[in-house]
């Protein structure tokens, strides 16, 4: 199962990518420091929302973006029985 990595609200309409912090491939912890965006100076960190690998960033660094924006794909886990 798949699910999206949405950006958040920050206060701003419009923010700057500065850092992914995982690479595609990479299993991430929900929590974890995900991405670092740029919002009239201050730096914020936007973290996972799920456990799962990140499968594709569809935001790169220096990119422009918007609140509601999908950044990325996660590959959740499968819960087993």
């Amino acid at each position: 199962m798949q699910a999206e990595i949405i950006m958040p609200r920050l206060g701003a309409d419009l923010m700057v990518l500065s850092v992914w912090f995982a690479d595609v491939g990479e299993e991430v912890f929900e929590g974890d420091r995900l991405i670092e965006v740029v919002v009239g100076g201050a730096t914020f960190d936007v973290p996972a929302p799920f456990t799962g690998k990140l499968i594709e960033k569809r935001a790169l660094p220096n990119d422009m973006l918007e609140t509601q924006q999908i950044l990325g794909i996660l590959e959740l886990e499968q819960a087993r029985d």
